[in-house]
C-alpha cells in the first residue's frame, strides 16, 4: 500500500472556501484588546452592500459565527417572501 498523504483543511478554510463561491469577499484580522486577550474579527461584503462583521475570541468561532449571521440574515430574507401556507 502506498503512502498517502492527506491534506487536513481546517473548518474556517472550508467556510473560507463557501463564502466566496456564494460571492463574498472576506478578511479576518486579529487584535488585541485593552486587557491584553487577542481578539480576532472577521467580515463579509458583497457588490450588493450587504455586510457582516463579528467578533470572537478565536478565530474559528468568528468564522462560526460570520457563517451563522450571513445565514440567519438569507433565511430571513426567503421567510419574508413566502405566502403563509407555502412553507
Amino acid at each position: 500500500m502506498k503512502d498517502r498523504q492527506f491534506h487536513r483543511v481546517k473548518y474556517r478554510e472550508i467556510i473560507a472556501d463557501n463564502l466566496s463561491k456564494a460571492g463574498w469577499s472576506w478578511g479576518c484580522v486579529s487584535a488585541v484588546d485593552s486587557e491584553g486577550r487577542t481578539i480576532w474579527i472577521a467580515d463579509a461584503h458583497r457588490s450588493d452592500g450587504k455586510r457582516f462583521v463579528v467578533r470572537a475570541d478565536e478565530k474559528l468561532t468568528a468564522f462560526v459565527e460570520l457563517e451563522l449571521a450571513i445565514h440567519a440574515a438569507s433565511s430571513k430574507i426567503k421567510r419574508r417572501f413566502i405566502a403563509p401556507g407555502d412553507g
